[in-house]
């Protein structure tokens, strides 16, 4: 999916996301370290904070979708699977760190052919 798959008006769309995640808004929200009205009331949604989660989120699973075959299979991978040489983190819980830009050189090293 592109990034406009996720975006309304301008703003990342958490109804979009979880629509094409198949997902709840609760579990978009754990997921991306953020409370539940973060991502359902319109002020909050348009925060900067909540937009920069949005974004990093959306542009960690662009990069590894192509490797999944499916949003839904990256999406899986960014909860669940841990990332050699960040202890045992996963992708998601370096997002939710604001470590997003570490995750993206990951994946960008494991795509150039290094290894952790």
């Amino acid at each position: 999916m592109t990034v406009s798959t996720y975006a309304e008006q301008g703003l990342f769309a958490p109804r979009k996301m979880t629509a094409a995640l198949r997902t709840t808004s609760d579990e978009l929200a754990r997921s991306l370290g953020l409370g539940k009205d973060a991502i359902q009331r319109k002020d909050r949604i348009a925060s900067d904070r909540t937009q920069r989660r949005l974004r990093q989120m959306a542009e960690v699973l662009n990069k590894v979708e192509p490797r999944f075959g499916s949003a839904l299979l990256a999406y899986a991978w960014y909860r669940s699977e841990p990332l050699p040489g960040f202890s045992g983190q996963t992708a998601m819980q370096l997002v939710q760190a604001n470590r997003a830009d570490d995750v993206l050189t990951y994946i960008d090293a494991i795509d150039a052919g290094v290894y952790a």
